[in-house]
């Protein structure tokens, strides 16, 4: 997927945090990634709940900050992978020779896909994945003999028996022409999710969307020409060298392409000629601005009502890609494109030379969180791409990561830190499977991409810690540039740390990667004042429950004096320390940075509330409110729990529960800071519908007093005092 997402810090929302607009108040802190970006921190959800992010009712419009940069984040990996994993592959695409020709007006695709490939073994059957909306009309071997493919609409694949076998590391050719209405997401790999659509505004064609035959998804890289003859009037981005011509409707042009060529129409080609995932094309109405800052030659595509915005992005851009070149060396290419893609898709998505972010994601405040997060898969994705489904991370949390050092660049140290609580609650939410084993999860559970997006980004933030800055540098640096256009497994990662640290690393990866624990630290100790005014001495240990746990930790002394600081190594559940300081000890703090993936209390009832918001989308309400009730066990004050529980009431029409819960939303802890505005529009609501105008007026007022117009609270408090709020039909 590109996360859907899904970067902040202080003040997220100038972060970049995406506000994915699903219809629910979605107010939510900013947060990063973002999925970006805005207010979703990377929440991975199945494919019902990608769905409903992009067609839930108003009614849903309030999730949280941090929900809507997971959300964003996962919808951005979402659009790089298919709903459903093909069989083990026996193999490999090599090469695409692609025509396809784009009819918007009536949603229609014809296509000639010549795809070269090589048997991994000796081969007498292939399989492909095709979106199921295409429809094939003639497959051909190199001899040009037919074959018979054999639809499985479940896993969205082809499969036919070859006329003669292929023997292991042997190459030939099949040619595939098809053709089909791509109009809805009703026969997407992604169930609800529309990831290739052909439409009069703008055409999509992700590489996740299945468009050509596809074998491997994600771990086949592939070489690419491919031409896309649309109407004249319209442009097509796509990835490699580009040139264009307009179509002639000559008899030797009709036969190189799938169809008959458009009247008044023109081709476009892009050849990307290293093995990468150059399987996106986009189509439309674009106003473009360029600009060669750094070197660059970058090129946005945005809508001629987003046009003024496309300077700013662009001088955001060149800042990112820059930042990364300094982190992990050249990139593929020095050419991008930033396009705008319609809000019915994921929130962004990325290819060769290509960031997409979704119309809603372009705003005067520049999401440069998620911006950042899809200019970081030109090395994360584009160059450097995971071997197996195993190694997952290497794509999806690196990219995460990149982001959250690119905030830490640009919002501090406390745009870094509010990053790492998010992540954290992502990495914890769900416990069952340890990275190591993340093939037996599904692509688009909320396990999956928890796993390899916060659990992924928070070992690189641990493993800096542990190695230090200078030597982490190194790693990246060296491990981009050593695996520059090919695959890479975790074992790969793992030796090239080892190599540059000068140590073994097996105690942390297996730590990390192979078990699903986190602890939680605990300091117990004793002060003593040395004589002849020479200060004082602290005695005590770092407790926490985990037998075989390893780590470097940071001990904060906060004295009368200076602050002193301590790395101790915590090994095991008692480590004993003794630190001197000259100024009365006040406070001792155990990790105060936040290096190291713990289980606090916090964490644990953010990802309570987490686990309860995927619920939802997944219209598992009783689910839902039993997480939410596990993060009231942590704190009854949760203003944040006591909002969810109020939501699902909401939702069940139970308005007298929903607004008692509202009510203990306001009186909570207020945190985060939009349960206050939009309690009160919710009540507001709650008034409306039961008939109670004047109370509900009063609502909106102790709302719009507030001052606080997170995802447009103020907005629908203005609109409902002049005509009352109403359900909608069939909610």
């Amino acid at each position: 997927m590109q996360r859907g997402c899904s970067a902040s810090a202080a003040g997220r929302d100038d972060s970049g945090t995406v506000f994915y607009q699903t219809n629910f108040p979605r107010p939510c802190p900013h947060s990063i990634f973002c999925g970006k970006i805005n207010i979703l921190e990377s929440v991975v959800l199945s494919r019902r709940l990608y769905l409903k992010l992009c067609h839930s009712r108003p009614a849903r419009r309030a999730l949280c900050l941090s929900v809507v940069f997971f959300l964003g984040l996962f919808l951005t990996l979402a659009a790089n992978r298919p709903a459903l994993a093909a069989e083990k592959t026996h193999l490999r695409a090599d090469d695409y020779q692609i025509d396809v020709e784009l009819l918007p007006q009536t949603h229609k695709l014809t296509a000639r896909a010549v795809v070269k490939v090589t048997a991994l073994e000796d081969l007498n059957v292939a399989t492909f994945q095709l979106n199921n909306a295409l429809r094939i009309t003639k497959l051909t071997d190199a001899s040009n003999k037919p074959l018979t493919p054999e639809r499985n609409t479940q896993d969205s694949t082809v499969r036919f028996a070859l006329n003669s076998e292929i023997t292991k590391n042997a190459s030939s050719t099949f040619t595939f022409e098809y053709e089909g209405t791509l109009e809805s997401a009703d026969e997407s790999p992604v169930e609800g999710l529309k990831l290739a659509y052909v439409g009069p505004d703008t055409s999509y064609l992700l590489y996740s969307g299945l468009w050509f035959p596809v074998t491997g998804y994600g771990v086949n890289r592939f070489t690419a020409t491919i031409n896309v003859t649309v109407p004249a009037h319209m442009v097509a981005i796509g990835s490699g060298k580009e040139s264009s011509a307009a179509a002639a409707g000559t008899a030797a042009a009709t036969a190189k392409k799938a169809a008959t060529v458009l009247a008044n129409s023109k081709t476009f080609t892009f050849t990307w000629d290293k093995p990468s995932f150059p399987g996106t094309i986009i189509a439309g109405t674009f106003q473009e601005f360029k600009s060669d800052e750094a070197g660059m030659d970058l090129h946005v595509f945005f809508k001629p009502n987003k046009q003024n915005l496309g300077a700013e992005y662009a001088s955001t851009a060149v800042k990112a890609f820059t930042y990364f070149v300094t982190q992990y060396g050249v990139a593929p290419s020095t050419r991008l494109k930033i396009v705008e893609i319609p809000d019915d898709t994921v929130p962004s998505a990325w290819a060769p030379e290509i960031a997409a972010l979704s119309s809603r994601a372009i705003t005067e405040k520049t999401n440069y969180r998620l911006l950042a997060n899809t200019i970081a898969r030109q090395w994360w994705g584009v160059s450097v791409s995971p071997a197996s489904k195993d190694d997952w991370w290497i794509s999806d949390g690196f990219a995460r990561y990149s982001e959250a050092r690119y905030v830490e660049s640009a919002a501090g140290a406390a745009g870094l830190d509010e990053m790492v609580k998010d992540m954290s609650v992502g990495a914890l939410a769900y416990d069952s499977v340890p990275l190591s084993s993340a093939e037996k999860l599904d692509y688009f559970s909320p396990e999956f991409q928890s796993l390899v997006t916060d659990k992924g980004a928070m070992i690189l933030h641990m493993l800096r810690w542990v190695v230090g800055e200078n030597k982490y540098l190194k790693i990246m640096r060296e491990f981009a540039a050593k695996y520059a256009g090919k695959s890479a497994s975790t074992d790969d990662f793992r030796e090239l740390s080892e190599h540059v640290y000068g140590e073994k690393l097996v105690w942390f990866y297996s730590q990390w990667m192979d078990s699903t624990s986190a602890p939680e630290f605990k300091a117990e100790y004793k002060i003593y004042r040395l004589g002849n005014n020479k200060g004082f001495r602290i005695v005590g240990a770092v407790k926490q429950d985990l037998d075989l746990f390893r780590m470097p930790v940071e001990l904060r002394i906060d004295t009368d004096g200076r602050t002193e600081e301590k790395r101790i190594e915590v090994v095991g559940t008692d480590s004993a320390f003794s630190v001197e300081t000259f100024g009365r000890p006040r406070r001792i703090s155990v990790d105060p940075e936040n290096r190291v993936l713990t289980n606090s209390k916090d964490i644990k009832l953010r990802s309570s509330i987490l686990r309860g918001e995927g619920l939802i989308q997944q219209s598992d309400l009783a689910g839902a409110l039993s997480e939410f009730n596990k993060a009231l066990e942590v704190n009854k004050n949760s203003s944040l729990a006591h909002y969810r529980i109020a939501e699902v009431f909401f939702m069940q029409k139970n308005y007298q529960a929903s607004a008692n819960a509202y009510r203990e939303s306001l009186n909570g802890d207020g945190e985060p800071r939009w349960t206050e505005v939009w309690s009160h529009l919710q009540l507001g609501k709650i008034f409306d519908i039961t008939g109670q105008r004047e109370r509900a007026v009063n609502e909106y007022r102790q709302a719009i007093q507030t001052n606080d117009n997170t995802q447009g609270a103020l907005d629908e408090c203005r609109r409902y005092m002049q005509k009352p709020y109403e359900l909608e039909k069939g909610s």
